[in-house]
């Protein structure tokens, strides 16, 4: 019993030392696709920044797979507000891929 709850605790330690993407961080994810295009990527509050992206295809997905929201993302620079409880999710723009925790 002791070890299953060292190890549970050890798991829980790791998870949280993970990288992960805080909503008042203002990080900025940049990739580089395919025709050295730059997509840029940032998370502020309850909204998303993306720059580069223009005729891509925004996802937001929870963390048990489900997908939240769908836009299409019509300018060079565009904001979206998000209006999602607060929680984990992935964002997928292109083949970039970020988690973020609203």
């Amino acid at each position: 019993m002791r070890r299953l709850l060292l190890l549970i605790a050890l798991f829980a330690t790791v998870m949280l030392t993970l990288p992960v993407q805080a909503a008042n961080s203002n990080m900025v994810s940049v990739a580089r696709e395919a025709g050295n295009e730059e997509i840029h990527i940032s998370v502020a509050k309850n909204a998303v920044h993306v720059m580069g992206a223009q005729g891509k295809i925004l996802e937001v997905i929870s963390l048990i797979g489900r997908h939240v929201m769908t836009v299409r993302i019509d300018s060079p620079a565009q904001k979206i507000e998000l209006n999602l409880p607060k929680g984990c999710y992935i964002i997928k723009v292109g083949k970039v891929t970020r988690k973020v925790i609203l």
